[in-house]
């Protein structure tokens, strides 16, 4: 039998059924403050197509905080470059959507470029 997800002593439907106002006292001090001094107008079109249930919801809203209503949602959030999908969950509640979409990339590096090393005089110079 699999453990049921708890978030603050409360299960997933009970996350799912909390006003903003309780909510806000549940996250912590960042979160917080960020949200009880109110959300722009970016911020407020964002929450209407997630209450609405649009299927294509795209933002760029990197400091958005997870919200209860997002939960069960794919937002798309904008890297720089293109829009990633985020399935929001119930255990990112109270994090920001900039955290789910990186900016950055791994670097693979190749070998050693000419004169590198020792070792590199034996790669042929073209």
């Amino acid at each position: 039998m699999a453990k049921e997800f708890m978030w603050q002593g409360r299960t997933e439907d009970q996350i799912k059924k909390l006003d903003l106002k309780t909510f806000i006292t549940l996250i912590p001090s960042r979160q917080r403050r960020s949200l009880t001094r109110g959300l722009n107008d970016e911020k407020k079109k964002l929450l209407k197509k997630v209450d609405a249930n649009d299927p294509d919801i795209k933002t760029h809203c990197r400091d958005m905080v997870i919200v209860p209503s997002m939960v069960g949602k794919t937002i798309k959030v904008y890297n720089g470059k293109e829009f990633n999908m985020v399935m929001i969950g119930a255990d990112m509640i109270g994090h920001y959507l900039g955290e789910f979409s990186h900016t950055r990339r791994s670097v693979s590096h190749s070998s050693a470029g000419i004169g590198a090393t020792r070792s590199s005089k034996a790669v042929s110079a073209r």
